[in-house]
């Protein structure tokens, strides 16, 4: 399949029809080099993810686990430049068809100009970006450099955020609001926290129309509970370890089971 994918916001109502949870996939670029890193990203997408979360390594992963932050340095190592990410981009979207978000730090965004990235990211058919350390109250220049296109802006939310800061990731949000389901850096956990239950709940009393639910997931059974109360479920850590050992195959067979758990009963 390919063409412009439709945008992440239209996957995740045409899958709320369909009667699923959306599953959205988190892969670095550049890992374990770039050309696996594409077709890895190419073979969730056809194994049953619906969005793809393509993440940008940078040297100081203040909020990623272990796993994430080993293959990001990992692909830092072996020459990884903000440059290759657009190329890569296009190629996983032609060759899909369906959404992808650049998951990226705020600072490479700055370093490279943020209308020139916004520019760059919508050339190369991206569908928007997730800014982990970019809260809205300080987006004032990514919100501009996003009015008049179509790109989607992901913001997060804690369990510790305020009702007011809530409703602004609600409010400024495009595509869906990120909820960060348990305190702390990322990775895979035997349970997926309670916390984001209520959290869930709380955004969508905010005016929150969709909300995504990452941190901690890596099975079938976390994808349903998850997508029992939200709109979908974002899973990163898992899949970046199976592809790290097991490789593309791995990778493509653990996204088929994650996918298993979005229909609702």
């Amino acid at each position: 399949m390919s063409g412009a994918a439709a945008s992440v916001a239209q996957t995740i109502d045409a899958a709320k029809k369909d009667g699923r949870g959306t599953l959205i996939a988190y892969l670095p670029a550049g890992f374990p080099d770039m050309a696996t890193s594409v077709e890895a990203a190419v073979a969730v997408l056809d194994a049953g993810a619906d969005v793809l979360e393509l993440g940008v390594p940078y040297s100081d992963p203040v909020m990623d686990g272990p796993v994430i932050a080993e293959a990001t340095q990992k692909s830092l190592e072996n020459g990884f430049k903000l440059k290759f990410l657009f190329p890569a981009l296009e190629e996983i979207v032609r060759r899909t068809g369906k959404p992808v978000l650049v998951m990226t730090y705020w600072n490479p965004v700055v370093q490279y100009g943020v209308a020139e990235f916004a520019k760059a990211l919508q050339a190369a058919g991206g569908a928007g970006l997730i800014t982990p350390d970019l809260i809205p109250d300080e987006a004032a220049q990514w919100m501009e450099s996003t009015e008049g296109n179509s790109l989607e802006r992901v913001f997060l939310a804690a369990p510790s955020s305020s009702d007011e800061r809530l409703a602004r990731a609600a409010k400024d949000s495009r595509g869906f609001v990120y909820a960060v389901s348990t305190m702390g850096i990322t990775g895979a956990r035997e349970d997926v926290d309670t916390a984001a239950h209520t959290l869930v709940g709380r955004l969508y009393a905010q005016g929150a129309q969709r909300v995504c639910v990452g941190l901690g997931i890596s099975t079938p059974a976390q994808v349903a509970d998850v997508v029992a109360y939200a709109d979908g479920a974002i899973v990163g850590s898992a899949l970046v370890k199976a592809l790290g050992s097991g490789g593309v195959a791995a990778v493509a067979a653990l996204t088929s089971q994650l996918a298993s758990g979005t229909k609702r009963s």
